[in-house]
């Protein structure tokens, strides 16, 4: 049964009218598509397990709605709220309540246990996901996203022993497979090749994993070009560049910091990202 927002009907539309107006800006690094009822229609008659959750929920129609109140709920940082309502649609909410986990175990209060809870359960989610949509780059990325979140929480290392990292790996490629300019995507897989060259050595890394500096490099500054006014991109590149090389790329990662610090935040969750950059410019830690 479709859930409505606790706002007024005449609230919720104009809500979703000033969403669906900066979508485009809003996600500039993800490449999200705006999740309208014609979207929804199209995912539904090509995907038959999509049309039973569709078909469940009262029609696309509803489905849209509930997933721009989802989305609504995210960009207004409310995070908590994302996971539930992207949770409550199956496969096509997985992308914002997986989104919204994953900033939630950056910058929540949870304690360790409740991180790795709420990391676990966006997990499952996630392959549910690429398996009924396995041509919508998101349902990879966002996987990967939460993957990740895991591993940097049990350590790089346990994640390469439990092959979490090689996953990791996959679904970023399979991104960029299915969509190149996905500017977060790029910095992810960056970040990836930077971690295991940071635990591993460079040497042992290539051998071992196939990773290079080179290949980081390339990832993080085609992730910039794509989006030179995301934070979460310029600082994320900044944090591989540190990892990569501390003592030589310190100074272009402080003019990183400084630039994601100076973005203007469009959302929630990127005024979150600015807050973090402007530590890390100052030199404090995370």
């Amino acid at each position: 049964m479709s859930r409505r927002s606790e706002k007024s009907p005449r609230e919720s539309e104009l809500a979703r009218a000033g969403l669906g107006a900066r979508w485009a800006e809003l996600h500039h690094g993800d490449r999200e598509p705006w999740p309208d009822e014609r979207r929804i229609a199209g995912l539904a008659r090509r995907e038959e397990t999509v049309a039973k959750i569709v078909t469940l929920h009262g029609g696309a129609g509803p489905m849209a709605l509930d997933l721009q109140a989802a989305w609504q709920a995210f960009h207004a940082g409310e995070f908590p709220r994302a996971i539930k309502l992207g949770s409550e649609l199956g496969a096509l909410g997985a992308t914002v309540a997986n989104k919204a986990a994953a900033i939630d175990s950056v910058y929540s209060k949870h304690t360790g246990p409740q991180v790795l809870r709420i990391l676990v359960t966006a997990t499952a989610r996630g392959e549910e996901a690429v398996g009924q949509l396995p041509k919508y780059p998101n349902a990879h990325y966002m996987l990967a996203l939460v993957l990740g979140r895991y591993s940097q929480r049990i350590s790089i290392l346990e994640a390469l022993a439990e092959g979490l990292a090689g996953r990791v790996r996959s679904h970023l490629e399979q991104t960029l497979d299915l969509e190149p300019r996905h500017a977060e995507a790029h910095v992810a897989l960056g970040l990836y090749h930077a971690e295991i060259i940071n635990k591993l050595g460079s040497l042992a890394a290539g051998f071992t994993h196939n990773v290079s500096s080179e290949k980081a490099l390339e990832h993080f500054h085609q992730a910039s070009h794509l989006a030179p006014a995301s934070p979460i991109v310029q600082m994320e590149h900044a944090n591989g560049l540190m990892l990569l090389d501390a003592d030589r790329y310190r100074s272009q990662a402080r003019q990183l910091y400084e630039r994601a610090a100076a973005c203007r935040p469009l959302d929630a969750m990127e005024a979150l990202d600015v807050q973090c950059a402007t530590r890390l410019s100052e030199g404090k830690t995370r």
